[in-house]
């Protein structure tokens, strides 16, 4: 397949060079949907929502986005205990956009069969997601820049992606080639961009459909995403051993998988770092990764699995990912513009006052902490917990929240300030039950934060799943070294209460984690490794009692979510204590509840390792196998 190729003469905006006609419609209503207005009536908000791509926060990328602090952090408030649910892009991206766990997607990878937009499709979320919920709320709708992976040349068409008035989507197998990427407009055929900075691209679409929305906000409130590669890898397809070099023997060599950790990776796709635009392609000449503690750490690997095997990076090692870590602090200074950019446009139009601005990324990142390779699909701080800000109205001004949060939480928040979501407790959780939420509503506003935290019933753990590979994205510089691991499946939960900051996870390969991240910020003592008893650093007790009291309360509770469903998801120990009595570790850890949980309950483990989510291959489930504290009934039989 051929497109054709757009070049634009010096000085003319690439708006300019579009007709902002949309080839999608919205669904149609006879009644007045939630989000118009008549004269009188209080005015719907926008929203405006950017995701940028495999963004850290744990590597300071933030600190040097200075517009991104002026015209986001300064004016709204920073959510320092965000959290992706799967460290992987398409995974990530589909559980926010649904307001699901990846479980429940079964969109578990980024490519077929477990995963990529042909699984979002077949599972049926192309009719059940948030773009077509807010258009049934009232809502014009637009998108620019990656939605999903595997979204590609070939199959863009089979179906067009349902719920945008106007879209301008990034399409596999160029989405990552920061100078040759390819978009699709509306229904228009794909448009390559060839040696033009696919960021700066995105941008003036992104301004493109911010004029465009002005245009009817009087009749219809907008929601816009945009979501630039940066700061990815730069990605081009791999060679495939044909001579063929048609899109779409690039597109399935994109997505074709080794089979083994022996296979060469570059046979399928070519990392290399992030490429700036030229004009921020000399910055931060000195800058080095933060050298933590946990950093290429010299006297042991840490972790399980393939981690706890990774041998001690080499100083030319280092400097090539110190270049690669530079690389991605260049490519966001361009995200760093578009912030800008798109506030001015609001204002410009007169916007700003009645818009949400969220910004987040779909996952993070890790450069050489635990000796890793730069790439993400771990459970580490660095991969899991990434930036979320949101300026609007109401929105309490240089604020940082302490509530947990997580991408699962995403949807119903914006449903919520969209009027799709009720304000009366009774009333939010039956919608959310409607559309299928494993979420709650982030508190937004001033008042929200405020009664979160008088009531404290906000929820205090993330779930965090994950199957399938782990790649390295960096180069090799060991002989025999391996970039590709087949088996990374596991299953977590990271839990922040008063005075206790936790992650606990499961591996399929039967090995455990447990951190303290209170006494271990950097997670380098997993408490649960036989070598950690041996050298005595594990410590007798956690919160005042016996570390294996906490370790299987630990794990009822990841028994729990591995599988759950809406509420249960958010309100976990309700299904463990249906009485009500138990809202967290603390209150579980009560002597009266020792037997039920170090005795009787289910444990968390797996059948066998799969690369995707075959529950058959999970180990027992709640639902069928679990105890419910209530005369040690199960959870079928309670229910």
């Amino acid at each position: 397949m051929r497109f054709s190729v757009v070049t634009l003469a010096a000085g003319v905006p690439l708006s300019t060079a579009f007709a902002v006609d949309s080839g999608q419609k919205s669904l149609g209503f006879e009644h007045k949907p939630k989000g118009t207005t008549t004269e009188g009536e209080k005015k719907s908000p926008n929203i405006v929502f950017i995701l940028t791509d495999d963004q850290d926060l744990h590597l300071q990328s933030l600190d040097y986005l200075p517009l991104l602090k002026k015209y986001l952090a300064d004016e709204g408030t920073t959510y320092k205990r965000h959290y992706c649910t799967t460290a992987i892009c398409c995974p990530a991206r589909v559980s926010l956009w649904t307001g699901k766990q990846a479980h429940n997607t079964n969109v578990t990878d980024v490519s077929p069969p477990y995963g990529g937009y042909p699984k979002f499709i077949s599972q049926g979320f192309n009719e059940a997601y948030l773009p077509v919920w807010l258009q049934k709320a009232g809502y014009d709708t637009y998108y620019t820049g990656k939605l999903f992976n595997a979204h590609t040349v070939d199959n863009y068409d089979s179906p067009y992606i349902a719920g945008w008035n106007g879209s301008d989507f990034l399409l596999d197998p160029y989405t990552y080639s920061y100078l040759n990427a390819t978009f699709q407009r509306n229904r228009d055929p794909p448009i390559s961009y060839e040696g033009q900075y696919s960021v700066d691209v995105l941008a003036e679409k992104a301004y493109g459909f911010l004029d465009e929305a002005a245009k009817n906000v009087h009749n219809r409130p907008f929601f816009l995403g945009i979501a630039p590669i940066a700061p990815h890898s730069n990605v081009e397809p791999g060679f495939p051993s044909s001579s063929s070099s048609s899109s779409s023997s690039d597109s399935a060599t994109l997505h074709r998988r080794p089979t083994n950790e022996h296979d060469d990776i570059e046979k399928s796709v070519s990392f290399t770092p992030p490429i700036p635009a030229a004009r921020h392609a000399h910055l931060f000449p000195d800058v080095i990764v933060p050298r933590t503690p946990h950093f290429n750490p010299s006297s042991r690997a840490s972790g399980v699995s393939w981690i706890a095997r990774l041998p001690h990076q080499s100083a030319e090692n280092v400097a090539f990912n110190d270049h690669f870590y530079r690389q991605r602090l260049r490519a966001l200074e361009s995200v760093d513009e578009l912030v800008a950019g798109v506030v001015a446009r609001l204002e410009r139009h007169g916007l700003l006052e009645n818009t949400y601005v969220f910004y987040t990324a779909d996952n993070g990142y890790h450069i050489g902490q635990h000796r890793l390779q730069p790439g993400k699909e771990c459970g580490f701080e660095e991969d899991i917990n990434v930036p979320l800000i949101v300026r609007g109205p109401g929105v309490k001004k240089g604020e940082v929240a302490e509530v947990v949060t997580s991408h699962v939480d995403l949807a119903p928040t914006v449903l919520k300030l969209a009027g799709a979501l009720g304000d009366k407790e009774s009333k939010e959780e039956e919608e959310e039950e409607e559309y299928g939420l494993d979420g709650e509503a982030i508190p937004v506003t001033a008042e929200d934060l405020a009664q979160a935290k008088a009531k404290g019933k906000r929820h205090e753990h993330v779930t965090v799943e994950y199957w399938g590979f782990a790649v390295s994205e960096g180069r090799v510089f060991e002989k025999d070294a391996t970039r590709y691991w087949t088996n990374n499946t596991y299953k977590a939960v990271k839990i922040l209460g008063e005075r206790y900051n936790m992650y606990y996870s499961v591996w399929c390969s039967g090995e455990h984690e447990l951190y303290d991240l209170q006494t271990d910020r950097y997670q380098l003592n997993n408490i649960l490794d036989s070598s950690s008893l041996v050298t005595g650093k594990t410590p007798a007790t956690l919160l005042g009692v016996p570390v294996q009291k906490v370790v299987a309360r630990l794990d009822s509770l990841l028994f729990v979510l591995k599988s759950c469903k809406g509420k249960t998801c958010i309100r976990p120990w309700e299904a463990l204590h249906p009485a009500g009595n138990v809202q967290n570790l603390h209150d579980a850890l009560s002597s009266r509840f020792d037997s039920f949980y170090e005795k009787e309950q289910k444990r968390v483990e797996f059948d066998r390792c799969e690369r995707g989510y075959i529950v058959e291959a999970e180990g027992p489930q709640f639902e069928t196998d679990g105890l419910v504290y209530r005369d040690g009934h199960r959870w079928d039989q309670w229910v």
